[in-house]
């Protein structure tokens, strides 16, 4: 598997991934708040953070991951990729070549709160609600040691 950054044209492609990977693992929301964050997700928020990806030899990209600044604001696998270690490679080269030392996970998804506690993260405060105000509250992470 390669990483690689994420050209504007594949923003389709990573969209469609983000869909399979939240109706895979985000069983709380809603079919409103999918079609609610799918446009911004693509027309906003891609554009907002430092995309990569990463790519099976055929080059399907199987997750992708965006940064901003020491943060990771997204990180997602699709569900025929899930436990093969594509996480754990997206987030320690976020780790090694951004830095990152941030993330925030809902407080329903319990793998994605697991996972990232396994991966040094310890929670440090809590908001109730998600970053458009809507009732999914975060749990916001730091890393520990890496």
């Amino acid at each position: 598997m390669k990483i690689e950054g994420v050209k504007k044209e594949e923003f389709r492609v990573i969209v469609d991934l983000w869909e399979r990977s939240v109706r895979a693992t985000h069983y709380f929301l809603k079919e409103a708040d999918i079609d609610f964050f799918k446009p911004l997700i693509l027309n906003k928020y891609l554009d907002l953070v430092d995309l990569f990806c990463v790519k099976d030899s055929r080059g399907v990209i199987n997750a992708f991951a965006g940064v901003y600044e020491d943060s990771l604001e997204m990180l997602f696998v699709d569900p025929s990729a899930m436990r093969k270690g594509i996480g754990r490679q997206l987030l320690d080269h976020a780790i090694e070549k951004w830095g990152i030392r941030k993330v925030e996970v809902n407080e329903d998804n319990s793998n994605a709160l697991e996972f990232y506690k396994a991966m040094g993260f310890h929670v440090v405060g809590r908001s109730p609600l998600d970053g458009s105000g809507k009732p999914y509250p975060l749990l916001h992470m730091e890393l520990t040691v890496k």
